[in-house]
This record gives structure tokens, C-alpha cells and sequence, in this order.
């Protein structure tokens, strides 16, 4: 049985998932991408006796970064992160889509950016981070190390049966792919994905039948 557990919380009006990891007995914990909802996620929270140890961005889409500023209000000591290249994103309703649905949604700025082979160490859990751009131009993913199965949290890169959108402003889907292929799909079979949006999947079943960027979308690493 495994030693932490993740708590999913469906935000609407997108069915964007926020996740809230913890291990087994601990008072801490790390909320990812909290979306519009923050009700429920901070009622968790309560109920369960948690303080976040950090609030994680996996991009700056303002379907995963509406909660922030509620949850820096909360828990100001949180430290919030979110990819180098995204980071502006956060204070640009332009940039983080909220505009265009008529809600100009801004964030509290990061506390910490990170890049491609940082390392993060919180709540009990160790991150690496690698950045998989193509959905946004600094999407990154948390790759949780010594867990077994390894889980990632990916946010809009891969999803079951599906990848991110590549068609909104600096999207590009032959960068998406690349990162999947070179960065995810190396990752052992049973290693969980938990996405932005949707059910949990696996690499293995990713790499065999995902229709864009696994074995039938092609030869590989082309």
C-alpha cells in the first residue's frame, strides 16, 4: 500500500482537476493547479488538519492558477511555483487566457520559478521537474521520485488517450510531442499520470495507444 495519498478536486466551469498530495500522518501537504473552486479544496484542508507546504503550477493557464491567490490569502507562507517561462502569465489576463472568457483572473507572483532538472523537496515528497512546453511555452511537469509506482503530475501535456492543446497562443505541437516522447515516455510503464483534466492513465498505455503521440501517431523520436 502506498505511503501518501492524492486528493482530486474537479473545478468547474473547465473540469479542471486540482490535486492535494500527502503522506500517510503527515500535517502538510502540496495542493497543485488549484482552479476556480477553492471551497472544497480549503475544506479538505480543514477537515483533514493540513497546512500546504507549497502550491504548485504545472502552467499558467488561468484554469490552474485561479485558486492561487485564495490560497496565498489562506496560507501565505506557501510558497508558490510555477515554470520560468510561465511565470508572466500570472499577473497578464492576456497571456493566462482569462480575458477572452470575460473574467481577468491575475495571481499573487511566484515565489520560487523552475526550470528543467530542478528539484523540488516538500510535504515529504521529491519532484523533479522537467519542462515539456508546446501546450504553453513553459509547461512544466513534477515527477514524483521514490515512490512506487512513480506518479507525475502533468497537467495539460498528456492526458489519457489525448495530449494539450497546441492552438492557443504560444502553443506548438511538434515541441508537445518531442517533450512527451523524450521526457515521459522513458519513464517506466506503471508510472501514474495524473492530468489537468480527466482520469489518471499510465506511460504504459500512453506510449502503446495514445492516438498523437504514441505508437500509432508514428516511429518514435522522429
Amino acid at each position: 500500500m502506498p505511503d501518501y495519498s492524492i486528493e482530486i478536486v474537479e473545478s468547474a466551469p473547465f473540469a479542471q482537476n486540482c490535486f492535494i498530495l500527502r503522506r500517510e500522518g503527515a500535517s502538510t501537504a502540496l495542493v497543485v493547479d488549484p482552479g476556480f473552486e477553492t471551497l472544497p479544496v480549503l475544506k479538505f484542508l480543514e477537515r483533514e488538519k493540513l497546512t500546504p507546504a507549497m502550491i504548485m503550477n504545472t502552467h499558467g493557464h488561468v484554469d490552474h492558477i485561479a485558486g492561487n491567490a485564495v490560497m496565498k490569502q489562506a496560507f501565505p507562507d506557501a510558497p508558490l511555483v510555477i515554470g520560468r517561462y510561465d511565470e508572466p502569465m500570472l499577473s497578464d489576463p492576456d497571456l493566462n487566457l482569462s480575458t477572452p472568457f470575460g473574467l481577468p483572473v491575475t495571481s499573487p507572483p511566484a515565489d520560487r520559478t523552475v526550470e528543467e532538472g530542478d528539484q523540488i523537496d516538500a510535504a515529504g515528497f521529491s519532484f523533479l521537474v522537467r519542462e515539456v512546453p508546446g501546450h504553453s511555452p513553459g509547461s512544466v511537469v513534477y515527477i514524483a521520485q521514490g515512490i512506487s509506482p512513480p506518479i507525475v503530475l502533468g497537467g495539460d501535456v498528456l492526458f489519457a488517450g489525448s495530449v494539450g492543446r497546441a492552438d492557443f497562443p504560444g502553443g506548438d505541437f511538434a515541441q508537445l510531442r518531442s517533450g512527451i516522447r523524450s521526457k515521459l515516455f522513458i519513464l517506466p510503464e506503471d508510472t501514474l499520470v495524473y492530468p489537468g483534466h480527466g482520469p489518471a492513465t499510465t506511460i504504459g498505455a500512453e506510449r502503446r495507444s495514445n492516438p498523437f503521440v504514441g505508437e500509432p501517431a508514428g516511429p518514435f523520436f522522429s
